[in-house]
């Protein structure tokens, strides 16, 4: 069962100015996978000075604080998440585009789904990220965790990122973020709040077809339509892990409601009903079978948060 909690937090965080709080708020909704118990205190903040009076009230009051993007690629306890969940909205921001003769920077917020860049690539005339096209969640999100395909990464085509401490915003350029592959290290306790992108001008005919193509090929062989992840692990050096998995039998393997996918092997889908422990149960079997029987430690792609009950 969920935890329910009784703290005054969501009360002293009503506070604040620019603040909208839930408590006690269903979060599973919010995730792509459709699973996990609920927000001490969800907040959006209504401005960058809401977001950092919020960073600076978890700092001082030595508050657990959370950021759920669009909710892939995360794991939300059943026991729910203690502290504060914050959520940016998409439109924070206004969108902005600077063009020049050759090239282009879009500046988008971090709340706004990562299909928006793409809109706004093709509406500038602009080419580049066409392997963001199909990849659900946030700006925020993609930035995080370098989100990416085979054919590129979040970071090729980043230029700055801004980002939010309880000190207040700044920009950071690309090169003063480490970053690797489904990784990038962002100031300790820092939420990213826009993300600038610098794109070539170029064919957007060829563009289409490239994104129009992937997406065909996502449906194909991805379980899309069904409540998943994403990846649930990264794929290890010069190999595959949906292959791995595949190799020991556990493709279309159920533990209570969650599934690995019967089309892609390194996705988990949820059947309808599944909690947080039927999904950790089953992430844990593909670890554990695949480090038994092939020797690879796989490193799981999906971010945990919050309570997760015995």
């Amino acid at each position: 069962m969920a935890a329910v909690f009784s703290s005054s937090l969501p009360e002293r965080v009503g506070r604040l100015s620019g603040c909208d709080v839930s408590a006690d708020a269903p979060l599973a909704p919010l995730t792509s996978v459709r699973v996990g118990g609920p927000a001490e205190a969800l907040v959006r903040p209504r401005s960058p000075d809401a977001l950092v009076a919020l960073l600076r009230l978890a700092r001082e009051e030595g508050v657990p604080f959370t950021v759920l993007g669009g909710g892939a690629n995360t794991l939300v306890g059943d026991g729910g998440i203690p502290g504060l969940t914050v959520k940016l909205p998409g439109d924070l921001f206004p969108e902005q585009a600077e063009l020049g003769e050759s090239e282009g920077r879009l500046t988008l917020g971090a709340g706004a789904a990562i299909v928006r860049l793409c809109n706004q690539m093709r509406a500038h005339g602009l080419v580049g990220a066409e392997f963001l096209a199909g990849i659900p969640g946030t700006l925020g999100g993609a930035v995080t965790m370098n989100a990416g395909t085979k054919n590129g990464e979040c970071f090729r085509v980043v230029e700055a990122v801004e980002v939010a401490t309880a000190d207040g915003v700044g920009w950071l350029s690309r090169a003063e973020i480490p970053h690797r592959y489904r990784h990038s290290e962002l100031p300790p306790g820092g939420v990213v709040t826009r993300v600038r992108f610098l794109l070539p001008k170029g064919d957007l005919v060829t563009s289409k077809r490239v994104m129009d193509e992937d997406l065909a090929y996502r449906k194909r062989s991805q379980p899309l339509s069904q409540p998943n992840f994403g990846s649930v692990f990264t794929n290890p050096p010069g190999d595959f892990a949906g292959r791995l998995i595949e190799t020991v039998q556990l493709k279309g393997h159920v533990i209570g409601r969650a599934q690995v996918s019967l089309l892609h092997a390194n996705w988990i889908v949820n059947l309808g009903g599944a909690t947080a422990r039927d999904v950790l149960s089953l992430l844990t079997l593909m670890q554990t079978r695949v480090r038994e029987e092939r020797g690879v430690e796989l490193q799981p792609e999906v971010k945990r948060v919050g309570v997760f009950l015995p």
